[in-house]
């Protein structure tokens, strides 16, 4: 399909960059915040899995500390209020933290609307994904599990919905999953912090 194998990298391409160019004012205020308000980097990298299963390092604004349990998801975390810094749970609401993803966005690691990039160690959401087909295309930044439920879908259902998005991507998909997004982001709909026993990668 001509979207999926062209213009969908060409739109990822310039949406990024022109949400780098007009958010530049915010990236930078956000940076700032981060390194005031507590002890450690600016951004936080981990290891991810990608397209054909190759991995990156997927950027954010570090929200919890730096004694946090390393390349654990925060929803397995039993008390995980006590590692989010004074300015993260306000970003992790908000998904402000995922902004520094538009530099993954632009360098062909991610995509707008996609799966969202599963843990390196999350090898029984890696397999399900294989499985059902999702990982034979670009994670995302949002997609069809994460207004699905987000951390409240179990493993196989978000497995299931990014092999449906992978076998239907198309430019309405696309949009409709964008504008979901952000009313989702809005309601901050299916965000859990801590005690779950299954989900999603944020």
């Amino acid at each position: 399909m001509l979207y999926q194998k062209m213009i969908k990298r060409l739109l990822d391409i310039i949406l990024s960059l022109l949400g780098i160019i007009f958010l530049s004012w915010l990236l930078v205020i956000l940076a700032v915040i981060v390194k005031c308000t507590s002890r450690g980097p600016i951004l936080f990298c981990q290891r991810r899995i990608g397209i054909n299963k190759k991995e990156f390092f997927i950027y954010k604004f570090r929200t919890m500390r730096i004694d946090t349990p390393k390349d654990m998801p925060t929803h397995l975390l039993e008390n995980p209020e006590q590692y989010i810094t004074p300015i993260g749970k306000f970003m992790r609401k908000t998904s402000l933290d995922e902004l520094p993803q538009l530099f993954n966005i632009l360098s062909g690691e991610m995509s707008v609307v996609g799966p969202r990039p599963a843990l390196w160690n999350q090898y029984d959401l890696i397999a399900l994904r294989d499985k059902n087909g999702a990982n034979a295309i670009r994670p995302g930044l949002t997609g069809l599990a994460q207004i699905s439920g987000r951390d409240e879908l179990p493993i196989k259902k978000k497995a299931k919905l990014d092999g449906k998005y992978a076998k239907k991507v198309s430019y309405l998909l696309d949009f409709w999953i964008v504008l979901r997004t952000i009313e989702s982001v809005l309601k901050h709909d299916g965000v859990k912090e801590g005690g779950v026993k299954e989900g999603g990668v944020k």
